[in-house]
């Protein structure tokens, strides 16, 4: 793995830029290092985050709006304060039902996502 190094220690919302990433979908990278990784991903009503797979352990909580999340075929209704959990290489995806911010934690860092980091 590619070493990262680590984010700065402060991470201020207003300085740092949206990404944009799919159709009504942007995201921020608010902190990482080797081991975790902390992304706010900020959906539009009606945005999609197709299903897919990855080998990092995921934890999300809904920071705000309502969510369809579909886990391992499993799909349940999640709203603000809610939270999940995803095993490495289980298949997930969300519908955004409501315009909403998911916070998500990664182990270990997500390397995809830092190849179109800049600070």
């Amino acid at each position: 793995m590619e070493d990262f190094g680590a984010s700065k220690e402060f991470l201020i919302d207003s300085e740092t830029d949206w990404e944009v990433v799919g159709e009504g979908i942007k995201r921020k990278i608010m902190g990482y290092d080797e081991k975790i990784m902390m992304v706010n991903v900020l959906f539009e009503k009606g945005a999609v985050g197709t299903l897919h797979e990855h080998y990092h352990s995921q934890v999300t909580n809904v920071a705000k709006g309502a969510f369809e999340v579909t886990i391992n075929n499993v799909t349940k209704m999640m709203k603000q304060g809610d939270c999940f959990y995803i095993p490495p290489h289980i298949s997930h995806g969300v519908v955004c039902l409501e315009d909403g911010l998911l916070i998500d934690v990664f182990s270990p860092v997500r390397e995809d996502f830092m190849q179109k980091m800049t600070y």
